[in-house]
């Protein structure tokens, strides 16, 4: 009777059926474990770029912040000194003394800026130019040719190659003949 009731369940479909049933049952367990590992991988991932864009943007607004702490630091130094001057009381006798150190104090404030890439533009007898240099009017000059600056009232600067303040100038105009 089994060899009836194999070739009745062959007859029927159901003992090759049942082969298949089982083989695609672990077919699709080992598909849905394998979606499962593929979408906590993402998860994962997906968590992890959350996290460095965080750190990313908390990075770029510290660096944003505190970008000119380097010179800041060494601007103290130069405040220092000016304090210094300042507590010292000037007499005929110390007047010298004061204006040298003052003028040092100038000097290394002005190497302090180039240090940090902050550069004047060398204006006067030079030729205007509207991208640096700003024309708060004209005066006849005998000694400098047409067009160029004959006075400098704030200087241009620069930081790195970009204009950080335009100069304010007075440009030259030819004398005239009356």
């Amino acid at each position: 009777m089994s060899e009836q009731n194999q070739s009745n369940e062959n007859a029927n479909g159901n003992g090759t059926q049942n082969g298949a049933d089982g083989s695609a049952k672990s077919e699709v367990e080992k598909l849905q474990a394998e979606v499962e590992k593929y979408k906590n991988d993402y998860l994962y991932l997906r968590a992890e770029f959350e996290n460095y864009k965080r750190h990313a943007i908390k990075e770029r607004s510290d660096l944003m912040k505190y970008a000119g702490e380097r010179m800041a630091k060494d601007l103290l130094g130069v405040v220092d000194n000016f304090d210094r001057a300042l507590s010292v009381e000037v007499k005929p006798e110390t007047l010298d003394t004061f204006v040298k150190g003052v003028e040092m104090t100038s000097k290394e404030l002005k190497n302090l800026l180039d240090k940090h890439g902050i550069k004047e533009v060398p204006s006067e007898n030079q030729p205007f130019n509207p991208s640096l240099h700003e024309a708060l009017g004209s005066e006849p000059s005998s000694t400098v040719p047409e067009g160029n600056i004959v006075r400098v009232f704030e200087k241009p600067y620069k930081y790195h190659d970009k204009v950080l303040r335009v100069g304010r100038v007075i440009i030259a105009r030819p004398v005239d003949a009356n």
